[in-house]
């Protein structure tokens, strides 16, 4: 057939590089309200909860028993599975409701009543919902600290250029699992050398991220993950009991955390039951609340793709993040892993959460290009940073970082690297060179960098486990060697762990190691001239406005 030219050159956009998919509700590739979602329902019978999403008690599976026990607020549950599901969606948007009003409703509703519910509401409205059910009054967001060379000076840098930039929580992985203890230390230094406070975690297997975190190494965890079907949680070895565990056990040894789920792990899984995403992620959500955990990383997040390639499912995704924040959960919303090739489908999936503010708008913003993220990269990254500034500034919007200064950034990139090198000097670890230290102040990816002896650093971080190094030696290292006040912030770190404050919904720390909570500082939303308003902030405010590359016009030269 001869070709129309204007068709031609359309299949040569980057977005015919996106997968898309056809709904096929069978298997799962259905964004919600799938033909085989079960209808909302519940019966209670002395107290114990007989019927649950039209399914019989003797019928429950490990999932429904958890969230039937744990995660419902039986006292109202009869009462608002009664209601409307569409006037409960009004109330969402509605400015006249307050937050703390409708928690006691969203925290009564059975998962399929949840997304019965979402269902009802269009994008702009869910942004609205958004807005006023996100639990922190004043947004925030979280960033990547890797290289794909596990390079723990270039961690250090980068972790410190991430803190003055304002990320509050910073997560790093790794490429070669033997890295992680290096990983975890270089990005702890490196952080509260850019701006005592900041949060860190390595995302790595359950038992040793636990293990870091005891040793001092970390302050938070998110990956811990939970799934909508039993299927997929027995293939992993795991129940919702077993998770509730180990959220208890961070939680004892002062870590804050947050269990992780998103839409379409049960279809990469194959085991979806025939039920929707959104459904499957109800069951997610409610299993968190149930656990007591802080909050949830969700949003598709690595499984972007799945919701991403059928109808409606982006908007699913800002569902899911809605729905975590109704049942009163912090809320870490995606805008993670990359899924597309085309630029405004990334800035389109990034909008929801960007306009309404949640607790973290991001769970994974790279702070380093995506050419050096070890998690298969992010939906935004370094090079985005300007266009994310300025997106900011046109809209009067803090969306959780600001623009800093060169000679600012270049300052605290190579202070982290000189001191990561002390503690490495100190510990008996494998050399830093000032050849890396001055590579590391103004490295762009790990191509700049000096390459290491990376058998000899992998054998380093065994001994560090093997010779039961802990926080307080990398204090003590800091110290010796001149780097006061960065040994004096994670020492402030150890004891907030110890005191155990910031163990609350949606937790975060300023400079002045104030706790920043949905505790002190509860969303207050109710309409206009309510709430967090960023030309009310007026630090912040100044900070978005004074771009570095904005002309001052009061000073032109001609």
């Amino acid at each position: 057939m001869k070709r129309q030219k204007r068709f031609e050159e359309l299949e040569k956009r980057p977005i015919h590089l996106d997968g898309f998919v056809k709904e096929w509700p069978d298997e799962g590739f259905v964004a919600m309200m799938g033909p085989n979602d079960p209808k909302p329902s519940i019966k209670i019978e002395n107290g114990v909860v007989t019927e649950l999403d039209s399914k019989k008690r003797d019928d429950f599976d490990l999932i429904d028993l958890y969230i039937a026990k744990y995660g419902i607020n039986l006292d109202k549950a009869e009462e608002v599975m009664a209601m409307d599901s569409t006037k409960i969606a009004n109330m969402l948007v509605d400015p006249n409701v307050a937050r703390k009003d409708l928690i006691e409703i969203t925290t009564a509703m059975t998962p399929a009543k949840a997304e019965e519910v979402i269902s009802k509401l269009d994008f702009g409205e869910m942004i609205m919902a958004t807005k006023k059910m996100r639990p922190r009054r004043t947004p925030a967001t979280q960033c990547h600290v890797t290289n794909t060379l596990d390079n723990p000076v270039e961690i250090a840098a980068d972790a410190a250029d991430a803190a003055l930039r304002g990320f509050p929580e910073q997560e790093t992985t790794t490429a070669v699992a033997r890295y992680a203890p290096l990983n975890a230390i270089s990005i702890l230094v490196g952080s509260q050398t850019g701006r005592p406070g900041v949060l860190t975690q390595c995302s790595v297997e359950e038992a040793a991220e636990l293990s870091l975190g005891m040793r001092g190494f970390t302050s938070y965890a998110e990956t811990v993950s939970v799934y909508g079907t039993d299927r997929v949680f027995t293939d992993g070895d795991d129940t919702p009991w077993s998770k509730g565990f180990l959220a208890s056990c961070y939680a004892s040894r002062g870590l804050k955390m947050r269990f992780t789920s998103g839409s379409g792990s049960e279809v990469l899984m194959g085991y979806t039951e025939g039920k929707s995403m959104l459904y499957l992620e109800a069951r997610c959500i409610y299993i968190t609340k149930a656990s007591g955990v802080q909050g949830l990383q969700n949003g598709g997040v690595s499984c972007i793709g799945i919701p991403g390639a059928v109808p409606s499912g982006i908007r699913s995704v800002l569902g899911e993040n809605l729905l975590c924040m109704m049942v009163d959960l912090e809320c870490a919303s995606g805008n993670d892993q990359t899924f597309s090739h085309s630029d405004m489908r990334r800035t389109e999936r990034m909008l929801g959460q960007f306009i309404a503010g949640t607790d973290y708008i991001s769970s994974g913003y790279s702070s380093v290009p995506n050419y050096d993220n070890t998690f298969a990269g992010s939906n935004v990254d370094a090079m985005d940073y300007d266009d994310y500034y300025v997106m900011e500034r046109d809209l009067c919007i803090n969306g959780g970082i600001h623009p800093a200064k060169e000679s600012d950034i270049i300052k605290a990139r190579n202070k982290a690297a000189k001191a990561l090198q002390a503690v490495f000097d100190d510990l008996g670890l494998p050399k830093i060179t000032d050849e890396e230290v001055e590579a590391a102040t103004y490295a762009n990816t790990h191509d700049d960098m000096p390459k290491r002896d990376m058998v000899t650093d992998m054998k380093a971080a065994q001994d560090i486990l093997a010779h039961d190094t802990t926080a307080v030696d990398i204090i003590k290292a800091l110290y010796n060697h001149g780097f006061k006040d960065v040994a004096q912030a994670i020492l402030n770190l150890q004891k907030q762990k110890v005191a155990g404050d910031f163990l609350q919904t949606s937790s975060i720390f300023d400079k002045d190691w104030n706790i920043i909570s949905a505790i002190n500082d509860a969303n207050d939303y109710q309409g206009p001239g309510t709430g967090y308003r960023l030309e009310n902030d007026h630090d912040e405010w100044e900070r978005i406005k004074n771009l570095p590359f904005a002309i001052d016009p009061e000073h032109m030269e001609y």
